[in-house]
C-alpha cells in the first residue's frame, strides 16, 4: 500500500492535492502526518523526503516527491486521476501546471489556514489579478467540458490542484464571478474535503511561522480550531 507522508491539514496546502484525489478516487494509502516544525523543516522531513518537503509519496519503499510528480505517478497506475478525453486532459494539465508554478501573490497574501477566517487587508493589484485569472480559468473549464468540475463531470487532478484554494476561499472571502462562484462551495462540500477540515479543525499543533503569515494577511474575525 502507498504511504503519503504529510504536513498539518490546516496548513499544508501541498499536502492536501494527493491526499484529497486518492480519498475521492478511492485509491487506498496509509496517511502519515508530521507536524510542522518551530523552525526549518528540512532535516525533520528529510528522513523521508528526498526535498525535505511534504507531501511525499513512498510506494515499495520509493520515494515519490513534489504533489505534480505524484500525481503523475498514480495516473500512470489507476485511472481516472486526468479526464479520459484527450482535450480535456490536455486543457487540465495545462492548468494544473499553471496553478502549479504560478499565483505567488494568492498564496502569498492568503495562507492556507482552514480553520480562521480573516477580514482581508486591501488586496495588492497582484492578488486581484490571480483572483481574476483564477476566476477566468475556471469559468473557461466549466464552459468547455460542462461541469460540474473543471474538466468534466468527474473529479480529477485538476480539481484536486484547486481544492487548496477552496479553502483559501472560505478564510478570505475571496469571491469569483460567474460559474466560478460556485466551484469553491462544491469542492467543499466532498466527503474528502469534509474530512480533511475536520482533521484540521481537530488539530492543536501551531507553527509560529504560518501563524504569522496569517495575521500579516488581514484581521482574524474567527478562529474555528481546537484549543490544547
Amino acid at each position: 500500500m502507498y504511504l503519503l507522508h504529510i504536513g498539518n491539514k490546516n496548513y499544508s496546502s501541498w499536502s492536501l492535492r494527493p491526499w484529497v484525489l486518492m480519498r475521492t478516487l478511492d485509491i487506498p494509502f496509509e496517511e502519515r502526518l508530521t507536524p510542522f516544525p518551530t523552525g526549518p523543516s528540512f532535516n525533520l522531513y528529510r528522513q523521508f523526503s528526498p526535498n525535505g518537503r511534504v507531501p511525499c509519496l513512498v510506494d515499495d519503499g520509493w520515494a515519490v516527491w513534489d504533489s505534480l510528480s505524484i500525481v503523475e505517478y498514480l495516473a500512470e497506475r489507476h485511472q481516472g486521476v486526468w479526464p479520459a478525453d484527450a482535450k480535456a486532459r490536455a486543457w487540465a494539465r495545462s492548468a494544473a501546471a499553471e496553478m502549479h508554478s504560478s499565483f505567488t501573490a494568492l498564496r502569498n497574501d492568503c495562507p492556507m489556514s482552514c480553520g480562521v477566517r480573516v477580514e482581508l487587508a486591501p488586496m495588492s493589484d497582484a492578488l486581484k489579478h490571480d483572483i481574476f485569472r483564477m476566476g477566468d480559468l475556471w469559468n473557461d473549464g466549466l464552459a468547455r467540458f460542462g461541469g460540474p468540475f473543471l474538466a468534466g463531470d468527474r473529479f480529477s487532478a485538476i480539481d484536486a490542484f484547486f481544492a487548496p484554494v477552496a479553502f483559501r476561499a472560505q478564510s478570505y472571502g475571496l469571491a469569483f464571478e460567474g460559474a466560478a462562484a460556485a466551484y469553491p462551495k462544491r469542492l467543499l462540500d466532498l466527503p474528502a474535503m469534509r474530512e480533511w477540515y475536520a482533521a484540521g479543525l481537530a488539530e492543536i499543533s501551531r507553527e509560529p511561522g504560518h501563524e504569522a503569515e496569517v495575521a500579516a494577511a488581514g484581521i482574524i474575525v474567527d478562529d474555528f480550531r481546537a484549543t490544547a
